[in-house]
């Protein structure tokens, strides 16, 4: 057997890996599923009390098998999902669960573990060297740059997973290469990768003429990333379309005031990965006192139910589902029935569109960025790749359409090509 060389995509909602050999494509591993293969492992962890090892220690579970175990499980199984987006908090440093305590790069190596010994299995011999992806820019929420501080919890998280040597490389530039194994003649090709937690974009010569520079990064003529991408939309629909399902404006009387019910409640259910921080006594005692004072109690009452039932995992299934229904009609209904809580809304892709202007507006600025500090013309694009889930969203792709001809987009691999082509970025790495 030649040399393999591994890319891993471990990102905020979904991972990927990838093999390639000394030529050739690179091979997408999958996964096993309840519902057949799948090119893609979801990035969550479940803690459920009820499976213990022989020494009373909880089992993590990964991926499917740790929706598996939430789906199917009572109301204890702890599912933590979107914990990349914490690499940039200096607050969050761990949690405890189930009487364990764990760092955020303990979480993450357990992910990034399960992934090294599926691609090990994959292969047929131990992975411990890979390159794996990271956005342009590591941006805290405050909007903060926290590169370094990062990068360093992330490539500690990589060795705790049993990788000795990692690579990072940006991942839109590992869409670059992915996109590059079609090209037959050189193009100046810009790249768009969104992402669950950010959106990220390069500017790149592609094609033949790339294989005879010096170096293959001399290739990248630009680089540039936001904190924002397809979690961000979620939580605009959770704002808009939900909100007020949930109670958020309900007033109340205290001590001859006119009070509202908390803003920072709807902060956390507003991040798929905060949704589980609301289930503590406090705050559950908190919801049933202002249940019974509030002007709209029912609101209040699916809140706490949703919160005590443990159901964020499933309101975040019927957001997304309602985000991709959206991409291909005009109107969408979000539906949600999961006892106590039942959720009929009908939305139409003007509402949603509306809704995500700040983060459109926000990605515009961002490719403004790019092309004026590379300084390119928007007409000596040649081409423009667009990847990552969001890239399906009409209001996205037009933004791409406008500025530089519908002719000129491509897309593919949506889920996939960034560990395609982390893959094909190894085997240029670590066969120099």
């Amino acid at each position: 057997m030649g040399s393999l060389y591994v890319g891993v995509d471990f990102g905020t909602t979904n991972s990927a890996i990838a093999l390639a050999g000394t030529d050739g494509e690179a091979v997408v591993a999958p996964f096993a599923t309840v519902d057949g293969p799948s090119s893609t492992q979801r990035s969550v962890l479940a803690f459920d009390g009820a499976r213990r090892d022989p020494a009373g220690r909880v089992e993590p579970l990964i991926g499917h098998r740790a929706i598996e175990a939430y789906l199917n499980g009572d109301e204890r199984c702890r599912l933590l999902q979107s914990f990349k987006s914490y690499l940039t908090s200096r607050a969050f440093t761990g949690t405890s669960l189930l009487g364990a305590s764990y760092s955020l790069e303990d979480l993450i190596a357990l992910v990034v573990a399960d992934l090294r010994v599926h691609a090990s299995q994959v292969a047929g011999v131990p992975v411990r060297r890979v390159v794996a992806g990271r956005p342009v820019r590591f941006v805290a929420e405050d909007g903060a740059s926290e590169d370094d501080f990062a990068t360093t919890r992330l490539r500690d998280a990589f060795g705790r997973a049993g990788i000795e040597e990692v690579v990072f490389e940006f991942e839109p530039i590992a869409a670059a290469c992915h996109y590059e194994r079609g090209l037959e003649r050189d193009e100046t090709v810009l790249v768009a990768d969104f992402g669950g937690g950010t959106s990220d974009f390069c500017l790149i010569r592609l094609g033949p003429g790339r294989s005879r520079l010096a170096r293959p990064e001399d290739a990248i003529l630009g680089t540039e990333g936001v904190g924002v991408a397809g979690d961000a939309f979620d939580r605009r629909i959770v704002q808009h379309a939900l909100g007020e399902h949930f109670g958020k404006g309900a007033s109340f009387e205290s001590a001859g005031k006119t009070l509202v019910v908390p803003a920072w409640i709807y902060g956390k259910l507003e991040r798929w990965h905060h949704i589980g921080f609301l289930n503590t006594p406090s705050t559950l005692r908190l919801l049933r006192e202002l249940e019974g004072k509030v002007d709209r109690p029912d609101q209040l009452g699916q809140l706490r139910g949703l919160v005590e039932h443990n159901l964020g995992f499933h309101l975040y299934r019927a957001v997304e589902k309602l985000k991709r229904d959206l991409s291909g009609a005009g109107a969408a209904d979000l539906l949600f029935d999961h006892d106590p809580v039942r959720i009929e809304r009908r939305v139409t892709r003007g509402e949603f569109e509306s809704w995500i202007a700040p983060e459109l507006a926000a990605v515009e600025t961002c490719v403004d960025a790019l092309l004026s500090g590379s300084g390119i013309r928007t007409e000596a694009v040649d081409r423009v790749f667009l990847t990552g889930g969001s890239s399906l969203v009409p209001a996205v792709r037009d933004i791409f359409a406008r500025r530089f001809g519908r002719g000129k987009l491509s897309a593919g691999g949506e889920f996939v090509s960034v560990a395609s082509g982390l893959a094909h970025r190894a085997r240029e790495i670590f066969s120099s």
